[in-house]
């Protein structure tokens, strides 16, 4: 339960319709005419003259009008009328469909135990766990001594989330004695989290309220204080602060502030507890410093300064530092340093063209290393004393996604893993670094039962038109037939390798015929960092080519048929969506774009958003760059739009969402209405209440994935019910 070691620093940059809402009425000249009958057409959004010049380029942008000028309050009733007729046609156009999607939903939860708990881990003095009850929307929190007693419920997210149309639980630490429980949650779906502290004593909470926070929070100055990062206006953290205890927030502390509006703070504790690190850094640059955590407001070690394209992360162990950097090598090595020459660094391990290292961990008496090779997960024990000689933990499967889990200890002979594969559900082990043996602890309990000897998983490589292979994992049921429907994911941003993992819900798509497919592509990390790094800035078309070059590879293997591949990408990937569908929109028989970033030209071009100006060393600065803005220009989504014919298309977003702002899906979506050449359905689904990730709570959720397989069955011509309804 303590916080997550801080040994990397990434920066990512993962829907309420009211079905009574006023649509809007079909006319051109007067759309803000509200209407209170269910609606029989489309709502079409005003054209408001508005343009913009940059670099000597014009750009027209009639539906500048959807972007709130009062954001991040959004109250100007235009825009809400327009979100809400949008969702009013959602709610229309589903009807009619509403029993497959409660089919949908009943067997998706079917799949899920509903009263599941996790596996108890021990941190100190006690066992810490956490449950569903049957029927719940989130989890309770518990622990109990180890030394035995009864289980004391430290949190309940179901009682914190009475009322609310939106709740997330955000970050957790119970302090080093136990005694004090702090927290934070998200009530409106806008990232910006309330901490409170608990007294677990007592189970009294502390009059301590620290607002905006947007950070792990992390115990120091034996317990007396919280360190944690408070998000400024452009919610960006670009500090860390302390808090005492017992007093206002008024009154917490500064210790770092970074000044590059580019760069975003964050804060963790070292594998001992006894340094904070602090780090620094956008996409491609850090810079750590340390502060003894007994003594957070004392002299600070700044580890090595900035470069540009530098990135390095940092651990502890007593005198010693190991440092996770790309200095030498694109895939990362591993040296070592001492505190008191800390810019110093010896290799440990040296990069290497094969194996992608991806992180460390450090515990008393070994480390682990985590990487890929080819593209599947790799875990490595290592000790100090011969760090060359590997210890690797060996699985049967061919393809799978595994990883450490919750080792909260330093003194860990235990190690517990998480594994899964795209058709072995969610395991649980303890892995004896002493004996090499492996303990399946828990697997996911289907209770409505699920034979994984249906099923089959395949590793394909696929050429992309420049002749780069492209892997694939594809899931299907042994008796599919060839050529039938398939569904293809993808990400393809930030060096987020997508992993061939299990899902309950995908089964649903599976057992009606389909196969699904994951494509590796470039964007991502999978292969290793150069891959990533072949899909962003200038190179970021190799994304969208991999994902088109992919669909056809499979058409062309005789897994599926043209207009037979169903696609679907959030955020970044919803981006991916936008920009395949403008490019081949005759191989995708349906599209769901989630939460999508797809007026990228504009977004990059406002400094004042959120995410802006730490995002250029992902897409390029259009601001100063005519080369980056012309680039953006010539593969954004909203900008791209053209006169032909498009896919049935279903589009969400989340009004409160900060990251991908709402007017992004809705100005897409009022530009392809105009413009588009069909009359294939385009839905449009605004979250009235919250952000990011959609409607909270785990049935919420569920219900909004059966809309979506519901709208792809809908479009394959496949609605008919299991019972022939």
């Amino acid at each position: 339960m303590k916080p997550v070691k801080l040994t990397s620093l990434s920066l990512a940059a993962c829907l309420t319709a009211l079905s009574a809402s006023p649509a809007l009425a079909d006319d051109h000249k007067d759309n803000t005419t509200v209407s209170q009958t269910a609606p029989t057409a489309p709502p079409v959004a005003e054209k408001r003259e508005h343009s913009y010049t940059h670099h000597g380029i014009t750009i027209s942008d009639p539906y500048n009008w959807l972007k709130d000028q009062s954001y991040p309050t959004i109250d100007d009733e235009d825009v809400l009328d327009y979100l809400k007729a949008e969702n009013a046609w959602f709610e229309a156009q589903m009807e009619p469909h509403k029993a497959l999607t409660d089919e949908l939903f009943a067997e998706m939860r079917a799949r899920i135990k509903e009263d599941d708990s996790s596996v108890p881990q021990k941190d100190g003095d006690y066992l810490y766990w956490v449950e569903f009850e049957e029927g719940a929307q989130y989890r309770k929190h518990y622990r109990k001594p180890v030394t035995g007693g009864e289980p004391q419920l430290m949190l309940d997210e179901n009682e914190l989330a009475e009322g609310l149309e939106y709740f997330r639980l955000g970050a957790m630490s119970v302090s080093d004695s136990g005694r004090y429980l702090a927290y934070s949650y998200d009530d409106n779906g806008s990232e910006r989290f309330t901490a409170r502290i608990k007294d677990l004593e007592t189970g009294e909470l502390l009059d301590d309220v620290i607002p905006e926070t947007l950070s792990g929070l992390n115990w120091v100055a034996n317990d007396t204080m919280l360190v944690y990062g408070k998000a400024n206006a452009n919610w960006r953290v670009d500090n860390v602060r302390l808090h005492k205890v017992g007093t206002s927030s008024d009154q917490d502390v500064e210790i770092y502030k970074e000044d590059d509006i580019t760069f975003a703070v964050r804060a963790g504790l070292s594998a001992q507890d006894d340094w904070l690190i602090i780090a620094t850094g956008d996409n491609e640059t850090t810079e750590v410093r340390l502060v003894r955590a007994d003594d957070p407001t004392g002299e600070q070690i700044l580890i090595s300064p900035r470069q540009k394209g530098r990135e390095y992360s940092v651990d502890v162990r007593g005198d010693e530092l190991f440092i996770w950097t790309n200095d030498d090598h694109i895939n990362f090595r591993l040296a070592k340093a001492s505190l008191d020459n800390p810019s110093e660094w010896e290799t440990v391990l040296a990069g290497s063209n094969e194996f992608y290292l991806t992180g460390f961990e450090l515990f008393k008496d070994f480390f682990v290393t985590e990487g890929r090779l080819n593209g599947l997960d790799q875990i490595q024990i290592r000790s100090y004393d011969a760090p060359l000689e590997a210890k690797p933990i060996s699985f049967p499967e061919a393809s799978y996604n595994t990883g450490l889990s919750n080792n909260p200890e330093y003194d860990q002979a235990k190690l517990r893993l998480a594994y899964e594969s795209m058709v072995t559900p969610d395991s649980v082990y303890d892995y004896d670094v002493a004996t090499g043996s492996l303990e399946l602890l828990k697997q996911q309990e289907i209770p409505s039962g699920y034979d994984a000897s249906l099923y089959t998983t395949e590793r394909l490589e696929i050429e992309a038109r420049d002749g780069t292979m492209v892997p694939v994992s594809v899931v299907y049921r042994k008796d599919r037939e060839m050529g039938g429907p398939l569904h293809l994911y993808a990400y393809g941003a930030y060096g987020y390798a997508v992993p061939p993992s299990f899902s309950t819900t995908r089964l649903s798509l599976i057992d009606r015929g389909f196969a699904y497919a994951i494509a590796h592509i470039r964007g991502g990390d999978d292969l290793g960092r150069r891959w990533y790094l072949q899909g962003k800035m200038n190179e970021r078309t190799n994304t969208f080519n991999d994902f088109v070059d992919v669909g056809r590879g499979l058409v062309a293997k005789g897994y599926t048929a043209e207009g037979k591949v169903t696609a679907s990408g959030g955020s970044a990937g919803g981006e991916l969506m936008g920009a395949v569908i403008n490019q081949d929109p005759k191989l995708f028989g349906a599209v769901a774009s989630h939460v999508p970033f797809v007026d990228v030209l504009n977004t990059m071009l406002d400094d004042s958003l959120p995410l802006t100006p730490g995002e250029w060393q992902e897409w390029g600065n259009p601001i100063e760059s005519k080369q980056a803005f012309a680039y953006i220009l010539s593969y954004s989504p909203y900008d791209q739009v053209t006169a032909q014919d498009y896919p049935p298309l279903l589009v969400t977003a989340g009004l409160n969402d900060p990251r991908v702002t709402y007017w992004e899906p809705a100005k897409w979506v009022a530009k392809l209405r105009d413009v588009k050449t069909d009359d294939n359905t385009l839905l449009l689904k605004t979250n009235m209440g919250a952000g990011h990730g959609g409607k909270s709570g785990r049935w919420n959720s569920l219900y909004e994935t059966a809309e979506e397989f519901t709208f792809f069955l809908w479009q394959m011509g496949m609605t008919d019910t299991q019972d022939g309804e």
